[in-house]
């Protein structure tokens, strides 16, 4: 019989709870929050969890909290790292689906396929005309990323097949060979990027250096009519200063996937007929969340078996 038992939150796509469940024994409800950790092992967190000290504190016996996402904003490391309690993520599996809706919502901002869509749907669409529901050029743009780790560079390879000029920025260049695969040029300036871009993408972790990054004074430096993307953190973009910089330029428009208060979305966002607004779907692939689960479940079952994780946070 399992002795040791581990939490698991929420509901895991795939065959990751059948797989836990050979090895240990699996209590499972809607969230950390509402669960009984004082004999957990372990614990397969979403990002709606917060495993903070008050949570850690109510499992004296935790080794691991494996976390289904790449970020891991909603953990505390130092307080996890104090106890000696291993992280994990599941990188690499959701890399291609999180680009495939950023380029997604890149092309549809850019040609306003959503406000399109709506305007058919409420009947205002009266007739076809030359200068009716103009959107932007993608092909050839210049894409500024910011962040440029599996995801950015995901995007990039796309952009390729646009003809656009990339330009990235993070804090550390990319050997220089990657960057001619990906055609790719490093802009260690971010505001000269977001100042001479036509579209920049976000794919940058949320840290307290990032948080609130794309502040109303960044937002005011970007290229008139030009568009923010976003598919990483909420938190990134101060929300009420992207709906006046919206409203009253520079930007043209925007693509959202994240929220600072998720699932609340601001109010002057929901307003404007010019950002589109995803429910926070990035890997929203039956594929990719069975592989986020399943490598959750490898991680959970390594440290509790006393060998090393496959994706540790560090």
């Amino acid at each position: 019989m399992p002795t040791k038992k581990v939490f698991v939150s929420g509901t895991l796509l795939g065959d990751a709870l059948d797989v836990l469940r050979e090895s240990f024994e699996v209590l499972q409800c809607d969230s950390v929050a509402a669960a009984d950790l004082e004999e957990v092992s372990g614990i397969v967190a979403l990002i709606t969890d917060r495993i903070d000290e008050t949570v850690l504190a109510r499992a004296p016996e935790l080794k691991i909290v494996a976390n289904v996402a790449v970020g891991v904003d909603n953990i505390d490391l130092a307080a996890c790292a104090a106890r000696s309690v291993v992280v994990t993520n599941t990188p690499d599996v959701l890399t291609e689906a999180t680009a495939d809706l950023a380029f997604g919502l890149l092309l549809d901002a850019a040609r306003r396929i959503s406000e399109g869509d709506r305007l058919v749907r409420a009947g205002e669409w009266k007739q076809w005309t030359p200068s009716f529901h103009l959107g932007a050029r993608v092909h050839g743009m210049k894409l500024g990323i910011v962040g440029f780790g599996r995801i950015g560079m995901a995007m990039a390879r796309r952009a390729r097949g646009f003809g656009m000029h990339v330009g990235y920025t993070q804090r550390k260049r990319i050997p220089e060979n990657l960057e001619r695969v990906l055609g790719a040029t490093y802009v260690p300036d971010i505001d000269e990027l977001c100042a001479t871009s036509d579209a920049i993408s976000i794919h940058c972790p949320l840290t307290p250096e990032t948080r609130g990054l794309f502040s109303a004074e960044r937002l005011a430096r970007m290229k008139q009519r030009s568009l923010l993307i976003n598919t990483a953190r909420g938190a990134i973009i101060d929300e009420p200063a992207l709906a006046a910089a919206l409203q009253n330029g520079p930007l043209a428009a925007a693509g959202l996937d994240v929220y600072v208060d998720e699932p609340r979305v601001h109010p002057a966002l929901l307003a404007l007929r010019n950002v589109v607004l995803a429910p926070h779907i990035g890997s929203a692939e039956r594929e990719t969340r069975e592989a986020m689960a399943s490598l959750a479940a490898a991680n959970m079952i390594a440290v509790l078996h006393e060998r090393p994780p496959l994706t540790p946070v560090r």
